[in-house]
């Protein structure tokens, strides 16, 4: 199993080839044994369409509607404890997203799919790409 940071869960829902190769072997794994994102990585989206950084071929809403009901990957909601996990994380990097993002691996134990090289380059979290 694994948790998908934004763009590799955009990418496997709307985009693979931009998947590596690695990453593609992952997500095939994951959609027969389940896997994880943040419920953030949908606000991450929506914000940056409202900002015009980023157009989809659907809406955010019936992305995260067809990924929900997909099966493959289960949507982490951002509560309190997570909140205080990525408050906690001995990390220079202001990104709420990335922070609870990574916060979310490691409350799962779980590797990262990113090619996030900040995240990458933090000790705390496994990631794969």
């Amino acid at each position: 199993m694994i948790v998908l940071d934004t763009h590799a869960l955009l990418w496997w829902a709307l985009d693979p080839e931009k998947l590596s190769r690695r990453a593609r072997g992952l997500v095939d794994e994951m959609e027969r044994h389940g896997g994880f994102a943040s419920a953030i990585s949908i606000w991450e989206l929506g914000i940056k369409i409202k900002r015009g950084k980023l157009e989809l071929p659907v809406a955010i809403e019936d992305l995260a509607t067809r990924i929900e009901r997909g099966n493959a990957v289960e949507f982490v909601p951002v509560d309190t404890r997570l909140w205080l996990d990525s408050l906690s994380l001995a990390w220079d990097h202001n990104d709420p997203a990335d922070r609870v993002i990574v916060a979310t691996a490691i409350a799962h134990n779980l590797p990262l799919l990113t090619k996030d090289q900040t995240i990458q380059d933090f000790p705390e979290v496994a990631t794969v790409w």
